[in-house]
């Protein structure tokens, strides 16, 4: 009969990825005629438990580069961006729910997917896929046997007198005069 234990360790007790996609507007001071690229940095964000849901609060920078002018000049808007995500990560396993940690990794960085001159106005869209895990304390029953492995026996490969022998053919093997 199989003795058992329990033995308390963190797992991921949920886990989850999620795109979320958000369009906004952007007004810059010189109207706008071409985009000409648009770029998402500076991303930064944490996660925490609110009940049966996860908040994730993250920043971000855009700038979009423009031409203007009838395309003679171009220039630079900046926009940073706060936003608050909530989604529900589906539970693998029960845990210690009063001990959870909450764990985010951008799997897809920000990345702006569309941007184009709506009204004067730059309208873009920014897509990112963040994956959320949930680690707590949970309990996991192992059987053991108290008995000890057998140990094995560790045979030598060469006993003295091999070794001896082994250095005597050796000494033959030298040719002394090859060393003038």
């Amino acid at each position: 009969m199989a003795n058992y234990k329990e033995i308390v360790t963190k797992a991921i007790l949920g886990k989850g990825k999620k795109t979320f996609t958000t369009t906004e507007a952007i007004t810059p001071e010189i109207v706008p005629t071409t985009i000409l690229g648009c770029w998402v940095i500076n991303h930064n964000f944490k996660g925490y438990k609110n009940g049966d849901k996860i908040n994730i609060e993250g920043n971000y920078d855009i700038n979009i580069w423009y031409s203007c002018m009838n395309d003679t000049k171009t220039e630079v808007v900046k926009k940073s961006t706060t936003y608050l995500e909530s989604v529900v990560v589906p539970k693998r396993s029960e845990g210690d729910i009063t001990n959870e940690e909450v764990i985010i990794r951008s799997l897809k960085q920000p990345t702006c997917t569309r941007a184009e001159i709506v009204d004067n106005r730059i309208e873009y869209t920014v897509e990112k896929e963040l994956g959320i895990e949930v680690v707590g304390d949970t309990k996991v029953k192992i059987a053991y046997d108290e008995e000890e492995d057998p140990w094995d026996i560790i045979d030598d490969d060469n006993t003295e007198e091999e070794v001896k022998k082994a250095e005597k053919d050796i000494d033959e093997q030298v040719k002394e005069e090859y060393l003038d």
